[in-house]
């Protein structure tokens, strides 16, 4: 029980230390980077905890970041994700899309509308052939063809 506390201030040092290193140098507060990392090592306890209340960056909340206000993300951060019925790229495409489909169906129902005419026309030809033939074969019935 007696290791906790001690524990506990060497995680807080090494989390405030790790924090100080990962953080921009454009982004720390109050004084240079490297000396807060002098601050935290030489004043454990105490350069970690004035670490987190003076120095540590404003990290804003992931609305206000989105909305373009307070703590906008910089070249070293990626926006924050935005929901799909949010974005206007996702809702352009989705309505391409839609477009696209439609239109492929429209397509083949003229390519099917087609088909079905080119056959109906070729049933009426060989019907109309078939007439012909016949027609010619009742006006000379003792024709045969000679060889």
């Amino acid at each position: 029980m007696r290791y906790i506390p001690v524990i506990f201030g060497v995680v807080l040092i090494i989390y405030g230390l790790i924090d100080c290193l990962r953080s921009e140098p454009s982004e720390v507060r109050s004084i240079p980077k490297p000396v807060w990392v002098l601050v935290i090592v030489l004043l454990p306890l105490i350069g970690v905890i004035l670490w987190f209340f003076f120095g540590r960056p404003h990290y804003a909340p992931a609305a206000s970041a989105r909305s373009g206000s307070v703590g906008r993300p910089g070249p070293h951060r990626a926006p924050a994700p935005v929901a799909p019925d949010d974005d206007p790229e996702f809702l352009r495409n989705l309505g391409v899309s839609r477009e696209q489909k439609l239109e492929a169906e429209r397509l083949r129902k003229l390519q099917a509308g087609i088909e079905a005419r080119e056959a109906k026309l070729r049933e009426q030809e060989l019907h109309e052939k078939k007439q012909h033939d016949d027609k010619l074969h009742e006006d000379h019935p003792n024709d045969e063809p000679k060889h």
